[in-house]
């Protein structure tokens, strides 16, 4: 049976140590010069409704460092869903190639993919979740704190697709999550209400005090350009800075899912300081998601 991966909710807590295992040992390859391409005479359809730049990459890269090979689809490629219905995209590249992964405004646009697919659909990012960068994310703290257990995230920003993923991820793993948005902004409630171990608050300095990671996101995501100045205005005093950063535990990780608006969502001097991981991040990316591809392939 094919297994998609459009959620973090569509694997189990074993299943998501199972992908940071993996992702090690990927890593330690890649870092090693170790040749790895497990994954030879396969191919990823890669479709794209939004600009990308971690994504784009790390998903090709990905792919050709592990003997496969990967073809990116441009929103005027195919014109999904206007010139062609989303299920015969679906049923037509599933002849073609072994994997697809899409990056795309609304998540019913994956959900569709995969219910027409019969090969494994991976989102790259929709309206709703964000499932690749929180593996990614989750890992990195992982490398850095060698242990998720007793670790305290606080999130500070938009309750946007990236906390979806992040709320489904502690309700999995029961993880403590600390959101801190304004009122209005908070993340979906059909995710909060199975989540026992995350608090949304209104004020960042409660959510940010004796943090181990104090993570952000653009406080206006693609497709929202339109709300971006009053966001502006919502959100200013929730941006990630000295001050905030004093609250966290000493030892406290900046973590920050790209692109940055520096000097909105976080002060220049965090994001390039002591205490931020965001490179480490972006950088896990390719590891994370060369593990998501394997195991996909697989599982189905």
């Amino acid at each position: 049976m094919k297994r998609d991966f459009t959620s973090i909710l569509d694997l189990t807590k074993k299943e998501i140590f199972e992908l940071f295992e993996l992702s090690r040992n990927i890593k330690h390859s890649y870092k090693n010069r170790i040749e790895h391409r497990i994954l030879r005479g396969n191919t990823l359809a890669m479709i794209f409704e939004k600009p990308s730049l971690r994504t784009r990459i790390t998903f090709e890269a990905g792919m050709t460092q592990l003997g496969g090979h990967a073809i990116y689809l441009a929103p005027q490629d195919i014109q999904m869903g206007k010139r062609e219905s989303i299920a015969d995209v679906a049923k037509n590249i599933s002849r073609w190639v072994d994997l697809i992964m899409a990056r795309v405004f609304a998540h019913k646009t994956v959900k569709e993919l995969a219910k027409n697919a019969t090969i494994p659909v991976i989102n790259g990012l929709s309206d709703l979740e964000h499932p690749c960068q929180i593996i990614c994310d989750l890992f990195t703290i992982l490398e850095h704190k060698g242990s998720l257990k007793n670790m305290t995230i606080a999130y500070i920003g938009d309750g946007n697709n990236v906390c979806n993923s992040f709320v489904a991820a502690a309700s999995l793993l029961s993880l403590s999550l600390k959101i801190a948005t304004p009122k209005g902004y908070e993340p979906r409630k059909e995710y909060l209400k199975s989540a026992r171990t995350v608090q949304v608050y209104n004020a960042p300095e409660k959510a940010a005090r004796y943090a181990d990671v104090l993570y952000t996101d653009v406080w206006a995501s693609m497709g929202q350009e339109s709300e971006s100045a009053q966001r502006k205005k919502v959100f200013s005093k929730f941006q990630i800075n000295k001050k905030l950063l004093a609250l966290a535990k000493k030892d406290a990780l900046v973590m920050h899912c790209l692109p940055a608006h520096r000097g909105e969502e976080i002060a220049a001097d965090i994001i390039d300081g002591a205490h931020s991981i965001v490179f480490d991040q972006a950088e896990n990316r390719l590891h994370t998601q060369k593990a998501i591809m394997i195991w996909l392939l697989q599982k189905s």
